[in-house]
Parts: C-alpha cells; sequence; structure tokens
C-alpha cells in the first residue's frame, strides 16, 4: 500500500482530499492528514476506508519527523513560510514533496540535495501559481514547435464571486485570504514590460491604470499590474518578448474604489493605531482626514478624495458602512489595514449560499513566416458551495494530480521544480480537462496593446 500525507487541511484541501480519496481502491493508497484541527480535517474525510487523520503540529519536530518518515510522497497545504521544515525532513528521509506555494530562496537552496538523492520537489502547482504555469507554457511551447517567435505574453487571474452571488457594488467578496486582498500591490513598484518599454507602477499609483479585458459570457473585467511581471520571463523564454504583463482581475469599478484607501493610508501595515481597541468605525475613517469643527466625516471624505455626493464610488463607501460611530474595531494595537480588514468582512465575507469564480485570461503574440498573430485563451471555473470552492478546485486538483503523476513515474526529472516542462504540464492539463478547468483559445488579430485600452 503506498502511503501518501498531506499536512494542512485548509480551505484548498476539499478537492485534494476528494479526489485521492476516490483512489485510494483503485491506485492502493493509503491516505493520512495531520492538521492542528482534527475536527475539520474528519469532516472532509468521512468514515472514508484507508484513511487517517492525525494531530500534527508542524513545529513539533518529532511528531512531524515520524509522519514524514512514514510516507511514500508528502504534500504540504501550510503556509508558504512553513514549508521549508517539512522539505529537510523529505530531503533526510528521500521523499518527494509537493506544495502550491511559490519557490523560496530557502526551498531552492535544497535543488541539489533533492536531485543528489533523486528527489521530485514539486512547487507551484496550484492556480496562481500553478494552473497559469502549465497553461501558458501549453500554448507557448505549441507556438515554438511550428517555428514561431514569442513577442508578447499578458497573464491576468481573478479570485471572484461567481455572478450568481455577486450582489454588492464592489461586486466582490473575500474568496481567499482577505489580508492578501487588504495589502495586495505594496512592496515596491509594479514592473513589466510594454512593447520593448520597461514600465514602472508606483503602489500609490497601482489601482488607478488598470487593462481591460473581455470575456465571453461574462462580461468585462479590470486588471492592475502584479508587483514584477519580470519574474518568469526567462523561466518561460521570453527574453526577446516586447510585451510582458502580468496582472490580477477585479470586476470594472473596484479599483477606482479601492484606490480610495490606498490614498488615505487605510492599507498601511507598518504601524500601529493609538487606542484602536475603543475606536469605532467612524473614529478610524476621521483619524486619516483633517480636523473640521463643523464638517462631517462624511463630508471631509468626500472633500478631501474629491467625490461628488451622486457618484456610485461613493455608494460603494456608505455601502461598507464605514462611518457608522456603533460599530467597534476591538481590535488592540491594530495596523491601519488590520482595521480595514475587519471593517470589509463585515460586507465581503461569502455567505452559506455564495459560490466563489476564478477567472483566468492569457494573451500570446507571435511572429511567423514574417506575419504576427494572436492567442486569446481564457478560463472560468465556478464553485459549488463553501467546501468545494473553485478556488480549492483549481488549487487543490493540480496538487492531487500532480502527487499522484510522480507516486505512478509519470513525471520523473528530479530536483526543486516548478510545472512548466511538457513532462508535467500534459498529463495534469489532460486530466483537468475532464474536471471541467479548461480553457477555450481564440485566433484573434494581433495589435500589439489591448484594445479596450486605445
Amino acid at each position: 500500500m503506498r502511503k501518501i500525507l498531506i499536512i494542512g487541511a485548509g480551505k484548498s484541501s476539499s478537492y485534494l482530499i476528494k479526489y485521492l480519496l476516490d483512489k485510494t481502491q483503485s491506485e492502493n493508497l493509503h491516505i493520512t492528514i495531520g492538521d492542528l484541527n482534527v475536527d475539520n480535517a474528519k469532516k472532509l474525510v468521512g468514515r472514508h476506508a484507508q484513511t487517517e487523520v492525525i494531530h500534527l503540529d508542524v513545529f513539533n519536530a518529532k511528531s512531524r519527523t515520524a509522519a514524514v518518515k512514514n510516507a511514500d510522497i508528502v504534500v504540504s497545504m501550510l503556509p508558504a513560510r512553513f514549508h521549508i521544515e517539512v522539505a529537510k525532513d523529505c530531503i533526510r528521509h528521500k521523499k518527494n514533496m509537493v506544495t502550491a506555494s511559490y519557490v523560496s530562496e530557502e526551498m531552492q537552496a535544497l535543488d541539489e540535495d533533492a536531485k543528489a538523492n533523486g528527489l521530485i520537489f514539486m512547487n507551484e502547482i496550484g492556480v496562481d501559481p500553478g494552473l497559469d504555469h502549465m497553461s501558458a507554457m501549453q500554448v507557448i511551447d505549441q507556438i515554438r514547435d511550428k517555428g514561431g517567435k514569442m513577442i508578447l505574453f499578458e497573464s491576468f487571474t481573478g479570485g471572484l464571486v461567481a455572478p450568481e452571488s455577486d450582489n454588492n457594488l464592489w461586486n466582490y467578496k473575500f474568496t481567499w485570504n482577505p489580508r492578501n486582498v487588504v495589502v495586495a500591490g505594496q512592496g515596491g513598484a509594479a514592473k513589466f514590460l510594454q512593447e520593448s518599454q520597461f514600465k514602472y507602477i508606483p503602489y500609490d499609483r497601482l489601482f488607478r491604470r488598470t487593462e481591460f479585458l473581455e470575456v465571453e459570457g461574462y462580461g468585462r473585467f479590470e486588471a492592475y499590474a502584479n508587483r514584477d511581471s519580470l519574474k518568469y520571463q526567462h523561466v518561460y523564454g521570453l527574453d526577446h518578448a516586447k510585451t510582458l504583463y502580468r496582472g490580477t482581475m477585479r470586476r470594472v469599478g473596484f479599483s477606482r474604489a479601492w484606490h480610495v484607501f490606498v490614498q488615505l493610508g487605510m492599507t498601511d501595515d507598518s504601524y500601529t493605531i493609538d487606542d484602536s481597541i475603543n475606536m469605532s468605525y467612524r473614529d478610524f475613517v476621521n483619524g486619516f482626514l483633517p480636523y473640521s469643527p463643523t464638517d462631517s466625516v462624511e463630508l471631509k471624505f468626500r472633500h478631501a478624495l474629491k467625490i461628488d455626493q451622486d457618484d456610485i464610488v461613493w455608494d460603494k463607501f456608505l455601502e461598507l458602512d464605514i462611518f457608522n460611530s456603533k460599530k467597534m474595531v476591538k481590535l488592540e494595537k491594530a495596523t491601519p489595514a488590520q482595521i480595514l480588514q475587519k471593517i470589509l468582512m463585515d460586507s465581503w465575507t461569502l455567505s452559506e449560499d455564495d459560490k466563489d469564480m476564478i477567472v483566468m485570461y492569457h494573451k500570446f503574440g507571435y511572429e511567423l513566416n514574417g506575419e504576427k498573430h494572436q492567442i486569446d485563451a481564457t478560463m472560468v471555473t465556478l464553485g459549488e458551495d463553501q467546501t468545494y470552492t473553485a478556488m480549492a478546485k483549481t488549487v487543490g486538483l493540480p496538487v492531487a494530480i500532480a502527487t499522484m503523476a510522480i507516486l505512478n513515474g509519470k513525471i520523473k526529472t528530479p530536483g526543486v521544480q516548478i510545472p512548466i516542462s511538457k513532462e508535467v504540464y500534459t498529463p495534469i492539463l489532460e486530466e483537468l480537462n475532464a474536471y471541467g478547468v479548461n480553457f477555450s483559445e481564440t485566433e484573434v488579430p494581433y495589435l500589439g496593446y489591448n484594445p479596450l485600452n486605445a
């Protein structure tokens, strides 16, 4: 019997666990799930045979090492910063490992040891990163195989609320970690390449420099630039591309309103607010506005940010109830970002009946026989409920399929890696297609720029 250890049974693990449970008989598997919250893990497993749920604290070296030693392959669904100790155990006990997280410097440093021991450490095999890598490289390789030369690549991903659950003025709810949404874009200027020119967008302008996209059947979206679009330029073999841009998708109008929070300083996570525990939401907002003995907080807000009272942006802020003097922050020594997150969670937390949606959009521009061409590829995945979400599906299924591909010897190349080779992406994308996670590709005229921004 082949043993799989899954560490972490959070929101993104539901499809991963279900996929592997469904294969316990046919693939002769025994699944062990380790988590601090044993009850939550048991809910996902039920009374399924050939499974075991254990209490596992990743900081407890003894129990962690014992669990790793007993497995044939380890899947870490922990937050990225916790992978490294698991990875070291996997090196020590010669176990393959799979994660959905970005490759850290610490993880990359294990590459030589992994190769020396013939071990596969597959990373960035979720949705973004993961599905974006695989779907992009499949088309890029197809273009190259027929003699084409890549000159443009743009890639956009959004974790959004499904249309049937889209019932607020922001057209947005938290489908993933709320903190990541609040602090998105911070830490340096966004950098990308456009028509052979390096472009930069500082954080204070990030949400006012957006691209526009149309997805058939789902309408119009906007996208703001990711911090470093050039991170994968060499990895993808796009050193000679004229345009390289990666962004995050939202519904049109979100970024303009979010820019207000940035302007005021409410997304700052670098300092704490005095006496935040006793603050009302209204006090919090007023703390970022000038003093006036006569003007209301609402008037000062609109005046400072040049928002007319009949502007839809104004209605967005009223909907969030940020001027309420009775709602209390109740967070001790909180940063502005932490307080803003709490306020937003009042309005943007998915209800029991809500469903989420993952949207991905790639643009491929290339030259072939002296002519320029473009392929646009889109993918939309909808969640079923609050357990089997679109996010869990697009993160968990690639992880699960990769795990089985490694276990069955379909993926053989050792080392610390991401899923950009044909050996990796071909079997995974083929199987994802059977689960309804697939891309629609369309040939369009090459313009060298986004026609919706012209």
